[in-house]
């Protein structure tokens, strides 16, 4: 990824960086023009030599100004690159880390792409470009007079201490405001997403208490920087301007001593404010630097962490048959595996049922068998083919997974049928008929074009779970897990759902059904009880239901009947 980031944006980075030579030479201009004016036109009084250095010098100007502009846009193209190369697949690389149940801020990923942007594109980068040079001015000013160098560099020294102290003293505490705020959105955000329970329950003050609480140690601490940040910022820019008197008064004894002409003082007092100023920009701006520097890093390590393996040949069409070996999984913070010992297989066309209790790991199995997390020990095949190494593009076209937890994308109802990509409408509305959802979306205001809102909030709960399932059935489906998909659904979508799951076996498509709902299983071929991350039962439905209601009762269903969880 590093040599990837460089090929990238190195064109532009070393065109600004030639510029740059160009831009930081022609500074020289000013300080040379003083010289020369001083020194030469006003002693000789040679009108002829001042309109030439005049001429000269304006023209140098406007070069440098123009170059200015296109090493500004050559960085703004910089980012620009790096937005389209890089931004689609870092959010791809972030969204499978998430699915695979790594933890993390996620959102701050793309925190971190976009400060790198916008640094590329703030005056803060040209300090990169122009802090180099800094020792080329003093040389300079060494060779108008050794003590005006050496006031130089002490000044300079100065500087930068002021800015490791404030490097250091607000390092730390920077780090910890920004995870406390985070803390304090992240808390604002469960707050809004259960804002009906909050209102209901009368909880608004206590939460906003809480709020409130972690607020304020954020702005507390953000405070105590800002006082000393800008104590340092004003120290920094008084020593600055004592400075100028200090280079000032050291050249006035020079020139009342006869060892540097007046000409010489005043140029070497305009070099060190040039060769300063990026110094100074330095000090003020030195944590945005710092920030970028480590957002960078960040970047190149969560791409190369999320990074697949590119598919060197596509696998043929899956024909769906499952099998689970002896796949086991721990997370870290948890003494109990979230599952063990799961040994199980699938034939193409089977619809298999999940149940048990709560905590038993069914969602687990659910996203091991999709590829969603890689299992610690084990392995789930779909045709032979490890699913964890499957391709995600290429087997994604053949499976279906309504997850337990359904959102939906800002978008149509279309848009989100056809996951994200140009509706096909055939294709859309065969896919809504096959979860029987064609009319309830023909209800809608404007039927498959309305929109659903962000995260679908404008959708009931139950209207969000039978869109996720035609979004399921839009492929050319082979394999099938739906993960309590009638835990929203009124009486006429569970209906609508034992349609869906007949075509589903009708048409030969393997699916794993994970169900609380007796009703449900009516319907399957064979049925797998999980216990405490394992299976406690395994076998044809009727078997199962049979051992069920002979020992500690999940679920009690009567062949042809409705029963009841207990």
């Amino acid at each position: 990824m590093k040599s990837s980031f460089w090929q990238a944006l190195r064109p532009m980075v070393l065109a600004a960086a030639l510029f740059s030579v160009i831009v930081n030479f022609v500074l020289l201009v000013p300080p040379l023009y003083m010289l020369q004016v001083y020194d030469r036109v006003l002693t000789t009084r040679h009108e002829e030599t001042l309109w030439v250095l005049t001429f000269g010098a304006l023209a140098a100007l406007a070069v440098s100004a123009l170059l200015d502009a296109f090493r500004a846009r050559l960085l703004t193209g910089a980012a620009i690159v790096l937005d389209r190369a890089y931004g689609p697949d870092l959010l791809a690389r972030l969204v499978t880390e998430r699915s695979r149940g790594a933890r993390g801020d996620f959102a701050a990923g793309l925190g971190d792409f976009a400060m790198v942007k916008t640094f590329l594109t703030s005056p803060n980068v040209f300090l990169l470009y122009d802090v180099p040079w800094f020792p080329l001015f003093v040389a300079l000013i060494f060779l108008f007079h050794p003590v005006l160098g050496i006031v130089s560099v002490v000044g300079a020294l100065v500087l930068v201490l002021l800015a490791v102290a404030n490097e250091r003293v607000s390092r730390r505490a920077i780090d910890a405001v920004r995870g406390q705020g985070r803390a304090a959105g992240r808390y604002a955000e469960a707050a809004l997403r259960n804002a009906e329970a909050v209102a209901a329950m009368g909880m608004q003050h206590a939460v906003a208490a809480r709020w409130r609480d972690l607020s304020e140690r954020s702005f507390g601490a953000l405070a105590l920087i800002s006082e000393r940040g800008g104590a340092i910022a004003s120290a920094s820019r008084f020593w600055r301007q004592a400075l100028q008197v200090l280079m000032l008064g050291v050249g006035a004894l020079l020139v009342i001593e006869q060892q540097v002409t007046s000409g010489a003082m005043i140029a070497a007092t305009i070099v060190l404010s040039r060769a300063l100023a990026p110094v100074e920009m330095m000090v003020g701006n030195w944590r945005q630097i710092v920030d970028a520097w480590s957002a960078m890093q960040r970047l190149r390590r969560v791409v190369d962490r999320g990074a697949e393996p590119a598919a060197s040949f596509e696998l043929p069409t899956p024909a769906g048959r499952i099998a689970v070996d002896g796949v086991g999984l721990r997370v870290p913070g948890r003494d109990a595996p979230l599952v063990h010992g799961v040994t199980f297989s699938i034939e193409p066309g089977e619809l298999l049922g999940v149940v048990g209790p709560s905590a038993a790991g069914k969602t687990t199995l659910a996203r091991l068998m999709v590829g969603l997390w890689k299992p610690g020990i084990g392995s789930v095949r779909v045709d032979g083919a490890d699913v964890s190494t499957w391709p995600r593009e290429q087997l994604g076209r053949f499976i279906g997974y309504v997850p337990q937890d359904v959102e939906l994308f800002s978008g149509t109802v279309a848009e989100n049928i056809a996951r994200l990509e140009p509706p096909d409408s055939p294709r859309v509305i065969a896919a809504a008929q096959r979860a029987r959802c064609h009319d309830m979306i023909l209800q809608l205001p404007q039927g498959y074009d309305a929109e659903v809102g962000p995260e679908g909030e404008l959708l009931t709960p139950g209207q969000r779970q039978r869109v996720a399932l035609a979004r399921a059935l839009y492929v050319d489906l082979r394999f099938a897990v739906l993960d309590e998909p009638n835990a929203n659904l009124d009486a006429s979508g569970e209906h609508a759902l034992m349609q869906a799951l007949r075509w589903l076996k009708t048409n030969g498509i393997t699916t794993v059904l994970i169900t609380h709902h007796p009703a449900l299983l009516s319907v399957v071929d064979r049925l797998l009880v999980m216990r405490d991350g394992t299976i406690a039962r395994f076998g044809p439905r009727d078997e199962v239901l049979a051992w069920l209601s002979q020992g500690p009762r999940l679920v009690r269903v009567e062949p042809g009947h409705t029963g009841g969880t207990t």
